[in-house]
């Protein structure tokens, strides 16, 4: 068992309708320490790719993508859910919708911060059926830049989404791969691997 599968079986709480609540450590309040780990790790899988630019999408990526930039000292960027007055210019957008919270919403990256030249490393908090991680494929390709790869902390193995990203000829890293959970016993199977 790694580092993460350990804090998730300590610290994870199992929620009904597939929920597996994190908010403790990884995507509300954050393990700086963890974090660091988590960065590291994704570093050492990844580091036989040119990594140019790392790629989330916002809000709980973050922390993540900013650990694993760190580890590769290059700039990281976030996928906006909504444009503000601040964002200017042409922007790159894709669909996505969400698993937890049960909607849609366009993504957009401003134009100035990825081109052909990036070779991009996506990084998430979590896979479960795939569409976030879809929008961010679409913005890097749009840009005309290489996915080098896609790290995420805990992909739900039980949905479709780490299979549709595999079928679709991407690597794909995933830190801890929940087969099952059991919200009545809060048991937590993972994926050996």
């Amino acid at each position: 068992m790694n580092f993460l599968e350990q804090r998730i079986m300590k610290d994870g709480v199992v929620k009904e309708g597939n929920v597996l609540k994190v908010d403790s450590f990884l995507n509300h309040q954050m393990d700086v320490s963890l974090m660091n780990e988590i960065g590291k790790e994704f570093h050492r899988r990844f580091a036989d790719r040119p990594v140019t630019k790392v790629l989330t999408i916002e809000a709980s990526g973050i922390a993540i993508a900013y650990a694993v930039a760190n580890e590769f000292n290059v700039p990281m960027v976030f996928a906006k859910k909504s444009k503000s007055i601040n964002l200017e210019g042409e922007m790159y957008v894709a669909e996505v919708e969400s698993f937890t919270h049960k909607n849609r919403n366009n993504v957009i990256v401003s134009k100035k911060f990825l081109n052909a030249d990036d070779h991009v490393l996506i990084v998430d908090d979590f896979l479960a059926n795939g569409c976030a991680l879809q929008g961010l494929i679409s913005i890097t390709e749009s840009a005309g830049a290489t996915v080098e790869g896609l790290g995420i902390a805990i992909e739900k193995g039980f949905q479709i989404g780490g299979r549709v990203i595999r079928n679709l000829g991407y690597r794909l890293e995933s830190l801890a791969i929940v087969d099952a959970m059991d919200h009545t016993t809060g048991n937590i199977t993972f994926r050996k691997q």
